[in-house]
């Protein structure tokens, strides 16, 4: 058998360490190893973007693999094939002669043949005095033998890949109908507020899809398009929601204080002033909070909040209001001021205030009264947190660095 032999090509064709290193790779191939040749092809078929090849070297692999007599790979046989310029051209859809040598080198650049040249670049086999092949001269498939298993985890996780990105693809569809069907109806209709801003919103957004290649970028599309959604439909969901009852507002707002043992417990009681201040006015009690957003999307905006977390780990809206009461006391914002929020914005989304403003700290000046004055805003329906999560995950570079 020959496959653990370092050998370089025939003429003027340079080697490189990198194609050393592979044929040192091959030469550890486990004893008595074999797999299915097709098999170990498909799984290159569908690697081939990770590999950079592209149909026609693929062909030509395949017209190899056509040389090798058994329908297994094995250790123990030989794994070089031989065959001709004219007969690869024949089995490889009669591709033409320099297309052929294009598609080899290729190959043998991915790591899935070796060169094993004669002196004189031919290629041939010598066999013994049994019949049996002595030496033989040509392209090694031991390679493919070798990365077997590389190359099955490569398939896996294009495919893997594939699926996700189809996914994203699919979501920004509905994502897309949804946002301009309800602009539209609310158009119509006669909906306040500001609906050409919102459609330029959506426009930018959709803009962005033409540049938008890797799933890192679609993702980002998908969200930000998503925002816009939930700020769409929360809106309208103000306009066209009847309110609650006085009773059912105070009925919500003895559930926000019994129910968040982790959070709103820790809150000291207050005097109802502010340091420094006239008395805290307190909100409307008949106020709805607004449905809270994806929380893995509150994470990926404001990727601070996670240091403050228990275990640096964020899995439910709990730990992301246990994180936001640490981060209101490392902020010195008053109890009664993140009370009131819960009240008006509800817990959830109090917390997700939080968060933003911790990712904003540095250009504010006052927590405690930014946090009462996105209360005050709520209270009256003229704040959302759509558009501030928005700006911070635009603000984010695609790999997910944090923005100076």
């Amino acid at each position: 058998m020959q496959t653990g032999n370092v050998t370089t090509p025939f003429g003027r064709r340079p080697t490189t360490l990198a194609l050393v290193k592979s044929q040192f790779a091959t030469s550890d191939i486990k004893a008595g190893k074999s797999v299915d040749k097709w098999k170990v092809y498909r799984s290159a078929c569908e690697a081939r973007s990770v590999l950079g090849l592209r149909d026609r070297a693929l062909a030509v692999l395949n017209a190899l693999l056509t040389f090798y007599p058994d329908a297994e790979l094995t250790e123990e046989s030989n794994l070089i094939v031989f065959p001709s310029n004219a007969q690869l051209t024949i089995r490889a859809n009669g591709i033409a002669g320099t297309t052929l040598r294009e598609n080899l080198a290729l190959l043998v650049q991915a790591g899935l043949i070796h060169r094993n040249d004669s002196p004189n670049g031919k290629r041939y086999a010598r066999k013994d005095n049994a019949g049996e092949i002595e030496s033989a001269y040509g392209f090694s498939l031991a390679p493919l033998l070798a990365r077997s298993e590389e190359l099955a985890v490569l398939a896996h996780q294009v495919t893997e890949e594939s699926r996700k990105l189809r996914l994203i693809k699919e979501r920004i569809t509905i994502t897309r109908r949804d946002i301009r069907k309800l602009i539209t109806a609310a158009v119509e209709e006669g909906a306040p507020g500001d609906w050409q801003s919102v459609e330029g919103s959506y426009i930018t957004a959709v803009a962005r899809l033409k540049t938008a290649k890797s799933g890192v970028e679609l993702a980002a599309v998908l969200d930000e398009l998503v925002l816009l959604r939930e700020g769409v439909v929360i809106l309208l969901e103000m306009q066209l929601k009847p309110q609650k009852s006085d009773a059912n507002g105070d009925e919500f707002r003895h559930h926000i204080q019994n129910s968040n043992t982790e959070s709103l417990n820790e809150l000291e009681p207050s005097s109802g002033k502010e340091p420094g201040g006239a008395p805290a006015q307190k909100p409307q009690r008949g106020v709805e909070p607004a449905r809270a957003f994806p929380l893995g999307m509150v994470v990926r905006a404001c990727p601070q909040i996670l240091d403050y977390a228990t275990g640096g780990s964020i899995s439910n809206w709990r730990d992301l209001m246990a994180a936001a009461i640490v981060v209101r006391t490392m902020l010195g914002v008053s109890p009664s001021a993140y009370q009131d929020a819960c009240e008006v914005m509800g817990p959830e989304n109090t917390a997700t205030a939080m968060a933003c403003v911790l990712e904003r700290a540095g250009h504010i000046t006052s927590p405690g009264g930014y946090l009462r004055d996105l209360t005050r805003r709520s209270e009256r329906g003229e704040f959302s947190l759509g558009p501030m999560l928005m700006a911070l995950l635009r603000s984010r570079e695609p790999d997910g660095k944090r923005s100076a």
